[in-house]
Order: structure tokens, then C-alpha cells, then sequence
């Protein structure tokens, strides 16, 4: 089970730190990513953490502003969000994918390839 949260309304120019707190060991997992969802839009990846190596990968759209950290002793993966835009309202998901996941899947974040979901926590940034 995946919990998000750190959520809410942020104002154009701040920052939000998301929290996703996995019930087990994070390491039980290949790999955790974060993904949104923006009103009428698909879902999309933009950081993922391959656990083994503990290599992480962001999308160009977030790369520079989003930073992606774990806490092993805490079972829980963080995404810092800075200098945050209306663009960036969505609704934000950790995702876990299992050991049989291939990397380059994760690294790649297919969303198709995630297999357990949080429940999502919304990120309001107004224009």
C-alpha cells in the first residue's frame, strides 16, 4: 500500500515536498515513480527510482525543478517540487513496480508497468 501526501495550494513561485510512504519495505520494489494527472490529460511520469541501484530519472518537463529522494529507514520516496506554476496542478501518484518489472521500464516510466497505486494528492498552484 502507498500513501501520498504533502498536497495542497501553493502559490506560483513556491515549492511542495510530496511524501509516499510505502506499507513494506521500499526495497521490496524494482523501482518507485511519481506521476500527475492534470484535468483532460493523460497520465504522465515524471520521476521514477530504480531501488536496486538507486539511480533516479525525471522527465524533461521537471528536470532542475523536481527532485526525487528516499528515506530507506522510513519506507518513503519524496518529490520536491520548486518554483511551481500553474502548470503544474494536477493530481500527483506514487506508483511501485514489482521485482519482475524490467529497468528499463521503470527508468522509462511506463505507468502500464506500475503496479501498485497511492490514492493521489492534488497540487493547486493558481495562475
Amino acid at each position: 500500500q502507498l500513501v501520498e501526501s504533502g498536497g495542497g495550494l501553493v502559490q506560483p513561485g513556491g515549492s511542495l515536498r510530496l511524501s509516499c510512504a510505502a506499507s513494506g519495505c521500499t526495497s521490496s520494489y524494482n523501482g518507485i515513480g511519481w506521476f500527475r494527472q492534470a484535468p483532460g490529460k493523460e497520465r504522465e511520469g515524471i520521476a521514477a527510482i530504480t531501488m536496486r541501484d538507486g539511480k533516479i530519472y525525471y522527465a524533461h518537463s521537471v528536470k532542475g525543478r523536481f527532485v526525487m529522494t528516499r528515506d530507506n529507514a522510513k519506507n518513503t520516496v519524496y518529490l520536491q517540487m520548486n518554483d511551481l506554476t500553474a502548470a503544474h496542478t494536477a493530481v500527483y501518484y506514487c506508483a511501485a513496480a514489482t521485482y519482475a518489472t524490467p529497468l528499463l521500464y521503470i527508468a522509462n516510466m511506463r505507468f502500464r508497468s506500475f503496479a501498485y497505486w497511492g490514492q493521489g494528492t492534488q497540487v493547486t498552484v493558481p495562475s
